[in-house]
């Protein structure tokens, strides 16, 4: 499972390259208090859990946790 912490995201998309699953993406609909779109995961249960997206992640907003 992965989550995020929104707004400190920038939305550099960094976590969207970097997943295998292809299951993240930058939110085209929200704003963050930053003013940035934040990235989401739009399939919780495809996620294996890998921790690509938080290793890449510049802001260290992404937490990864196994089911």
């Amino acid at each position: 499972m992965v989550s995020f912490k929104k707004d400190n995201c920038k939305g550099c998309g960094l976590c969207v390259d970097a997943c295998p699953k292809q299951i993240l993406r930058v939110a085209p609909d929200q704003i963050n208090k930053k003013g940035h779109h934040p990235a989401e995961c739009v399939d919780q249960e495809k996620c294996i859990a890998c921790a690509f997206c938080a290793m890449m992640c510049p802001d260290c907003v992404i937490t990864v946790e196994r089911k």
